[in-house]
């Protein structure tokens, strides 16, 4: 049966509400007031998986699609007869997380469940699709832990992921994590489509504020050339502004460079710094906390600590990667130390950054591929900062359009 797009979404409205329905109330660790966070995992496990009944299941996951006790959910369900589940996809570092960034383990069987796994990374359309078919599923469900920024590349997996099941003719279910930075606002520039690519394909936020089930249904409506048959399973006991510590959750890197939701809170401003010649931390035990240079001095941190930027303070600090930018060299920069993460701005303390870094070191380049761009969405961050703009004014430069994206944004949030 061919169903128009209205009838579609409808469906899917439906089947989100269905999954909304609150569950019993309980005490445990985790949260204040007694609340504590079922995952969509969770609630489709407690629900004897009813959902996937009589589907030939397959998993798009990676390390981070774990239980409260740590246990991987391809593991839990391969070991549960109430589930057909017979194929995993793995995203960018791989389904058990052993490549680096830009890699990925390609197609193997896996040793544990001898499940087949099939490599999704850098692959989408109809060459994705072709891999959904030859793997005999008929549903694709998606459970990956995000960080929050739409530069990184598993909520792009996501929307290939579902062009793809789409063109296959496969109906797609997301299980939902929460947004470890809190869900309560997007922020910083929306991409331009002239300048998507697998850090961005649609027209968000850089930091988007947004659940995977919430991006999922976003896509679905208003990016997606045609709807997928999409079904969300939404968590319980999960607020907007709870930070990943609320959710008693253990902490599992979703990549090697995102060790701790330290890491990710930083993230979505930070990550900046690859579109430039500093370091942004790879290689230490802070990525994306520790930024600098050869021949950048104390003055860096002076500087950006006079732009009083809320919730945080710089530190002078030296280092020494251990791997990509000068690597074994001893450089110099700051550390980011957030003391208040409420008021805390990732997306403008990273511009704040980028303004003092350029007139504070003689040495500062944009790498010669201008990866900033790709980064920001548009010319404009750059264009700004090399004409002289200061934090203000770049951050003034980009409010319309974001305005825009939040409306937008608004009508497919699903925890209030």
């Amino acid at each position: 049966m061919r169903l128009s797009r209205r009838s579609l979404l409808a469906t899917t409205t439906a089947a989100v509400a269905a999954s909304a329905a609150p569950a019993a109330a309980a005490s445990g660790p985790g949260h204040g007031g007694g609340r504590t966070l079922r995952t969509g995992f969770d609630r489709l496990a407690e629900d004897g998986y009813a959902l996937l009944d009589g589907r030939r299941v397959g998993v798009v996951t990676n390390p981070t699609g774990i239980t409260r006790n740590v246990r991987h959910i391809v593991d839990v369900m391969h070991a549960d007869g109430q589930v057909d589940l017979t194929a995993v996809f793995g995203p960018e570092h791989g389904f058990r997380g052993t490549a680096q960034a830009g890699g990925s383990e390609g197609r193997y069987d896996d040793p544990a469940t001898g499940l087949p796994v099939y490599d999704t990374y850098l692959k989408s359309g109809q060459d994705l699709a072709g891999i959904f078919t030859a793997s005999g599923v008929d549903t694709v469900v998606f459970d990956i832990q995000d960080v929050g920024a739409r530069f990184y590349t598993y909520i792009w997996t996501l929307f290939d992921c579902m062009e793809a099941a789409q063109l296959a003719g496969l109906s797609f279910v997301v299980l939902d994590r929460p947004n470890p930075v809190t869900g309560r606002a997007a922020l910083g520039p929306v991409l331009h489509k002239e300048f998507a690519t697998f850090v961005g394909r649609q027209p968000i936020s850089q930091a988007h504020g947004m659940t995977v089930a919430e991006l999922a249904l976003l896509f679905n409506a208003e990016f997606l050339t045609r709807p997928v048959p999409l079904e969300t399973v939404r968590m319980s006991g999960w607020r907007r502004s709870d930070f990943y510590d609320a959710s008693g959750l253990p902490w599992v890197p979703p990549s090697p460079n995102m060790p701790t939701p330290e890491t990710a809170l930083v993230y979505s401003g930070t990550c900046l710094f690859e579109g430039t010649n500093l370091s942004e931390g790879r290689g230490t035990t802070r990525p994306f906390e520790l930024l600098g240079a050869e021949g950048i001095d104390g003055r860096w941190a002076a500087a950006a600590n006079e732009l009083g930027l809320p919730g945080v303070r710089f530190r002078e600090a030296y280092f020494a990667p251990t791997f990509s930018k000068f690597q074994g060299k001893t450089i110099g920069g700051v550390q980011l130390h957030v003391h208040d993460r409420e008021r805390f701005d990732p997306v403008r303390t990273g511009i704040g950054l980028l303004v003092t870094a350029k007139r504070s070191w003689d040495g500062f380049a944009w790498r010669a591929d201008n990866w900033i761009d790709k980064l920001t969405g548009s010319t404009q961050v750059r264009t700004m900062i090399d004409a002289g703009a200061d934090t203000d004014e770049v951050v003034a430069g980009w409010q319309a359009e974001l305005a825009a994206f939040r409306r937008k944004r608004r009508e497919h949030l699903l925890y209030r």
